[in-house]
This record gives structure tokens, sequence and C-alpha cells, in this order.
């Protein structure tokens, strides 16, 4: 799919950032199809020939939300460090951008949005185990890929539940921890 023209938002896009925004303010279960349109400065019905009702355009916002965690993993690989676990490392950096700004937000809201519809996390689903397929393909040491990365999705899961126990500085303590522990491997 391209992308806007000259840095104008196309109608999808501008629908995705309102869901966005009101998700953030008012949580998905009290999203409707005609805010959305409202705050996006659209018609029902422009909205509609976008995302035909609200678990198409929950989906949309999933569905965008992986291709940017996934867009930054690429954007990554560009300025990463050869080394052990790359692929590892790859895919805590690209996690670790979900816990800041609206991506939190959003996946915040998805995740109660799945409480009303597990399906709409299908795409979620496919991508974690596509994950662990390449984790296994490609890491130098498995062992400490597979814990690296649990500790991430662990940090980014008790943030979106509202139930992150850590300063910031713990915090970083842990990231830090993952990074030696994907660069140096698990001692034996």
């Amino acid at each position: 799919m391209l992308g806007p023209i000259r840095g104008r938002k196309s109608s999808r896009e501008k629908i995705l950032d309102a869901a966005a925004e009101l998700v953030s303010e008012i949580g998905s279960g009290r999203l409707t199809l005609d805010a959305v349109a409202e705050k996006a400065g659209l018609s029902k019905g422009g909205l509609l020939y976008n995302f035909p009702n609200k678990d198409a355009l929950l989906q949309g916002m999933i569905q965008r939300l992986v291709d940017e965690v996934s867009a930054e993993r690429e954007a990554l690989r560009a300025e990463a460090e050869p080394g052990r676990n790359l692929e590892a490392r790859l895919c805590t950096a690209a996690l670790l951008k979900l816990r800041k700004g609206r991506t939190k937000e959003v996946a915040s809201g998805m995740l109660a949005a799945s409480a009303e519809n597990p399906r709409l996390l299908d795409p979620v689903r496919e991508v974690i185990k596509a994950t662990l397929e390449n984790l296994k393909a490609t890491s130098d040491d498995l062992d400490a890929a597979l814990v690296g990365w649990l500790a991430i999705e662990g940090l980014n899961s008790l943030a979106m539940h509202d139930l992150n126990p850590f300063s910031e500085e713990e915090h970083e303590r842990v990231v830090q921890a993952v990074d030696r522990l994907l660069r140096r491997g698990i001692a034996e």
C-alpha cells in the first residue's frame, strides 16, 4: 500500500489516527464510528467506505500497530551492530518502542478491544508465531534469545495492563540486562 502523497494523509490514515486518539481518551469499548468520523473530519459514509464496521476499524488499528513495529525493526537493522543474536536484539529493541508514545495507548486499547472479539488479535498471534520461528532459525544462543524476548514482552505487558511496578531506573536496568544477555549469551 502506498503512503500519503506529499505529506498529506489519506482518509484511511486520518481515520486510524482519530480512532487511536479516541481509544486513548475514552477506551475501545466506548469507541463509536460516529465519533471517529467526527474526529477525523469525515462523513460517516467516508469512514464506512474505508472501514465498514467497528471490528474492521479495530483490525485496521491492530494491523497498523503490527506494521509499525515491523517497520521499526527494519529501520533498526540499518543501524544495528553485527554480532550475537542480531534478530533477537532487533526484535527486543522494536518491542521497546511499543512502550513509548501513542503506540502504547493504541496497544492498550486494542487489548481491551480483544476482550470484545478475541479474533481481532489473530494478526498479532501470527506475528508472535513468526517471531518465535525467526528466533529459532537465527539465534546464536536460543535460550538467551527466548529469555530476552520474553522479558521485554513481559515489561510491555505490565505497562499495557497498567501494572508496571518498575521505576524508570529499574526498567532501564532490565533492558540493559537483556542487552547483555543477548550479546553474551547464557553461561552454562
